[in-house]
């Protein structure tokens, strides 16, 4: 037995740190997907704290990840690991049945995997954690000192949620979304020649004389006022194949053109500004990115500002900080967010490629 339990006290340890770690590369994209789930369960009033929650969900993976390997404090750690993992599973398992959420996001955008395989990950993981609960009085440190082990989770602690705030404050250390350095985003807008959609099969529940039954889209009674329709559910019978990767990118000037085209097919050098809430943007380094524009207008290279903000709020912010000459595109919200991880920031483009990407505090101070 005591071989056993190292093996999964190993085995969950390694897997929580890992899922911390990859998630921290990217703790705003653990907020959004909190978001989702806030906003189909109607609690919005939680997003304002769901940043804070997802840089805390990812520490404690990390922390407990370490603590059930060296053994520190855990019959504390293995209970919370419980509770945890038993939520985790009724989360995924909402995901999975409800339909409502595409992605659980369990490990982050970098590595995705399908909502039934979330699933049945958290089912084996929550199994494993309850064996450890159960025999947590066999369990015992690695070290016979309790400072060396303390440490050792401190020292985690520190790493990951100083990892955090540096990626908050920059960009994530590896990108995995669709405008990522290398990729051109023109022609991931484009699906594939032979890309197929998503096939759905949908079951209509009516009732009759208090008795329910089930339809199919091609037999259900909706001429016979005698059913009353009860529910309806759709399931996903064949996935979609070959669609874009980006499908929202657009980019509006101020008399409501579509300009995405022109700039993203442009050739040579493009820079684009990402700017998603002028009134709260971090304004470090503007006189950086002032002289950046004035050096890029004087090679001939176009300066754009992505703005998701309504155009009245955009001209006001152009001219307060001095950017008349510079054009001010609008774009949705949710695209920025996803183009840019900080608030605001720059994309250099070359040929429609995107060659960089740097957060508010490190703007470039020269052009290519």
């Amino acid at each position: 037995m005591k071989i056993i339990l190292w093996i999964l006290r190993v085995a969950v340890g390694l897997l929580f740190i890992f899922s911390g770690l990859v998630k921290a590369n990217d703790p705003l994209g653990l907020t959004y997907k909190m978001n989702e789930f806030f906003e189909v369960w109607g609690m919005t009033f939680m997003i304002d704290y769901s940043l804070g929650l997802s840089i805390l969900m990812i520490g404690f993976e990390v922390i407990s990840g370490l603590a059930m390997i060296v053994g520190n404090y855990f019959r504390l750690y293995v209970t919370l690991l419980l509770l945890l993992n038993i939520f985790f599973t009724f989360l995924t398992g909402y995901a999975l049945y409800s339909g409502k959420i595409k992605e659980c996001g369990c490990f982050g955008d970098c590595i995705k995997i399908s909502n039934t395989a979330t699933f049945y990950k958290d089912v084996a993981l929550t199994a494993a954690v309850l064996i450890l609960f159960i025999f947590r009085y066999r369990v015992f440190p690695i070290f016979n000192k309790g400072a060396i082990n303390a440490t050792i989770v401190a020292l985690g602690a520190v790493f990951v949620f100083g990892a955090q705030w540096w990626v908050l404050h920059r960009l994530p250390y590896h990108d995995c979304l669709p405008y990522k350095v290398g990729n051109n985003i023109w022609e991931k807008m484009k699906p594939a020649p032979d890309a197929k959609e998503a096939v759905f099969a949908t079951t209509f529940v009516y009732e009759k004389n208090g008795v329910k039954q089930e339809f199919t889209s091609e037999n259900y009674p909706w001429k016979d006022p005698s059913w009353k329709f009860v529910s309806s559910k759709s399931v996903e019978i064949a996935p979609a194949t070959g669609l874009s990767e980006i499908h929202d990118f657009a980019l509006t000037d101020s008399d409501n053109v579509d300009q995405t085209q022109a700039i993203l097919t442009a050739k040579g050098y493009v820079y684009i500004w990402f700017l998603r809430q002028p009134d709260i943007a971090h304004k470090d380094n503007l006189d950086v990115l002032r002289a950046l524009m004035d050096k890029a207008k004087a090679k001939g290279i176009p300066f754009y500002v992505a703005c998701s903000a309504g155009r009245d709020i955009c001209k006001v912010y152009q001219e307060a900080w001095n950017m008349k000459d510079i054009p001010f595109f609008t774009i949705d919200g949710t695209v920025n967010k996803t183009v840019m991880r900080t608030n605001p920031g720059l994309m250099l483009l070359k040929d429609g490629v995107v060659m960089n990407k740097w957060s508010y505090l490190d703007y470039p101070k020269e052009t290519p």
